[in-house]
């Protein structure tokens, strides 16, 4: 179930969601029933087995048309491609504050080259210290070159791995990158009473 909701950092307040499926025959349980396109089972169906990704872009610009209006996106690594990063910025004029995939394949623009975020991690300089952050750092995202920028914290679970958190608002400081981030946990809240 792909959800949608609203925080502000006190209370989250679900928008609307869809259920998905999987995307090949051979990956689900078991057979579809076969059921008219143009009825409500059969969009419902259609819909279940697009890509979450461009649901979830479906799911806002639904959610704009009918007032609900918002700051920032947030979502965890799953969503944080660059093309879902860019197509929310472009087509729902909206910024994202995300967690980063530690992806080989998925590269930024950075110091004049396009990097993964390890390679980002490693050439940039560290803060030092006992700061809440470990770094912070100016990048470009997707072919558009959308500003962005990527902060990087210790991860509290794995003393020796660090955490990577983009924004594509990037005149916040790090330290509020971080504390909007941490609205997020709000929906891991609701699945679990759900």
């Amino acid at each position: 179930m792909l959800t949608l909701g609203w925080s502000d950092g006190n209370s989250f307040v679900p928008i609307s969601h869809r259920l998905l499926s999987a995307a090949g025959d051979k990956n689900l349980l078991c057979k579809a029933a076969s059921f008219d396109g143009r009825s409500l089972a059969g969009k419902r169906r259609k819909e279940s087995r697009r890509k979450a990704t461009e649901v979830l872009i479906d799911l806002i610009r639904a959610a704009q048309s009918s007032g609900v209006s918002a700051k920032y996106v947030l979502f965890d690594r799953w969503f944080s491609s660059p093309e879902t990063i860019t197509a929310l910025k472009t087509n729902c004029e909206l910024d994202t504050i995300a967690m980063v995939k530690k992806s080989s394949k998925i590269k930024y623009g950075c110091q004049g080259g396009r990097y993964n975020i390890k390679e980002i991690y490693k050439q940039c300089k560290k803060r030092r210290g006992r700061s809440k952050y470990l770094l912070s750092v100016d990048v470009t995202v997707g072919d558009e070159a959308i500003p962005a920028k990527i902060v990087c914290v210790r991860n509290k679970g794995k003393r020796k791995d660090r955490l990577a958190i983009i924004s594509t608002d990037t005149a916040i400081s790090a330290e509020e990158i971080i504390r909007i981030y941490g609205k997020r946990r709000d929906i891991e809240v609701f699945f679990k009473n759900l």
